[in-house]
């Protein structure tokens, strides 16, 4: 009948994985669009904490089938792991997950040309997550890979060889050592593995569903800002992270199809690894939001940047996205703070804009800050919108006016449960 597509507006690590969770079983179909195991979705279910890198995060649901899409990269090896960690909690992997043949893999050589590429960029590191995401994209688009469908060609294994020997050459560049031995055994193990999973013609299975009258949610990785075309470029990922990506990386047509979009921030701003963030916080207070909000990557366990909430570039990605409905999450993160502040403006050589300038990298930017007093209320102990403390509902109010638009669920703490509705949006989805 139609899709929701649900993203992250910031640096990634927004809680997706969550609040997908948590709506999983309004929909038939929970697919992912882009990205690859960078991503580090975190579910905690009756204390139970479970990370997903490349399954969608409906998976521990019994309503929805999970689809991964055409859009994204597998490294069989990582998902290999997920999924029999999966079968340990009784996810029904075989009856409830589907791989686009179309999808593309992630070679053992994309990893080290990854971690080459990265240690010879010196100072200039992008801040890679060295999971070969990059090179499996670089290979994609420069029509020179495998994809999922080829596992069940008997030339298979004549065109890996035919692609390593090309990744040798380009590695001979590089001053790195490696060695690819293990790495290929581990890899090859891996492809039989995934032979044995449900490989389908993705787009043609998404289509009939929506024709037969089914609801999809698109699931993206990553946030907005490190969208390839409008991130904070060259800090960015390899694909599209915005909400038009999931056309692309699901194969359906936007026409009457794409509804809710539904945009996850948090309260505050992370980023993992280089670029720039206006709102960076390296002293105290940074280091308090840190520990208070647990911000190790779940993909890495690097700390994350931390920082005040950047309105100006949450506003960028709502107009990209034509987010419908917002989600503010880690809410519960700023319960101490006597107060918290919010950019409402950057200061750029003298000149104050709400818009994010060409290139971020290379302009210096003073955000220019409104104070909130904090609400000295543990959020985690309510359970109805409408009851939380008056200072939280001025800052939300705010927020909806300064985004012009409406927030729908507000997240208290890292549990399923931990979500509130606003009553008004509580039946939008």
């Amino acid at each position: 009948m139609s899709v929701d597509v649900l993203l992250g507006l910031q640096w990634g690590d927004e809680g997706k994985g969550k609040i997908v969770d948590h709506l999983a079983n309004k929909y038939d179909i929970i697919a992912r669009f882009q990205g690859g195991p960078n991503a580090g979705h975190t579910l905690i279910i009756d204390g139970v904490k479970t990370v997903l890198h490349t399954v969608p995060s409906g998976i521990m649901h019994e309503r929805p089938v999970n689809v991964i899409g055409n859009g994204v990269v597998i490294d069989p090896v990582t998902l290999k792991k997920e999924i029999e960690n999966l079968t340990s909690k009784d996810a029904d992997i075989k009856r409830r997950l589907f791989i686009s043949k179309k999808a593309h893999f992630i070679l053992p050589t994309h990893k080290i040309l990854d971690a080459a590429s990265e240690a010879a960029k010196g100072q200039s590191k992008i801040g890679s997550t060295l999971r070969g995401i990059s090179p499996a994209y670089m290979d994609k688009t420069g029509r020179n890979a495998l994809r999922v469908g080829d596992v069940l060609d008997k030339n298979f294994k004549l065109e890996y060889e035919k692609i390593k020997e090309r990744h040798l050459k380009l590695l001979s560049i590089y001053d790195f050592e490696f060695s690819l031995t293990d790495l290929e055994k581990e890899w090859f193990d891996a492809i039989e593995f995934v032979k044995s999973l449900n490989l389908i013609d993705s787009e043609y299975y998404l289509n009939k569903a929506l024709a037969e009258g089914k609801n999809i949610l698109a699931e993206g990785a990553q946030g907005s800002m490190l969208d390839i075309d409008f991130g904070t470029y060259p800090f960015v990922t390899s694909s599209n992270t915005i909400a038009s990506g999931a056309c692309q990386g699901l194969g359906i047509p936007p026409s009457k199809k794409i509804k809710e979009v539904i945009g996850i921030s948090k309260a505050y701003c992370t980023r993992v690894g280089s670029g720039p963030f206006p709102t960076e916080l390296n002293g105290a207070t940074g280091e308090r939001i840190r520990k208070s909000g647990n911000e190790f990557g779940a993909t890495t366990g690097r700390p994350r940047r931390t920082g005040w909430i950047d309105l100006p570039a949450l506003k960028y990605a709502v107009m990209l996205n034509g987010v419908t409905q917002l989600v503010i999450t880690k809410a519960d993160v700023l319960n101490d703070f006597e107060a918290i502040e919010a950019c409402t403006e950057y200061d750029i050589n003298g000149k104050q804009s709400t818009e994010i300038p060409f290139d971020l990298c290379k302009e210096e930017i003073k955000p220019v800050y409104q104070k909130f007093s904090g609400w000295k209320t543990d959020l985690r102990n309510f359970t109805s919108y409408d009851e939380l403390p008056e200072f939280f509902l001025n800052y939300i109010s705010f927020l909806e006016q300064y985004l012009s638009t409406k927030i729908s669920m507000i997240s208290t703490g890292p549990e399923r449960e931990k979500l509130l509705f606003k009553k008004t949006l509580e039946t939008a989805l």
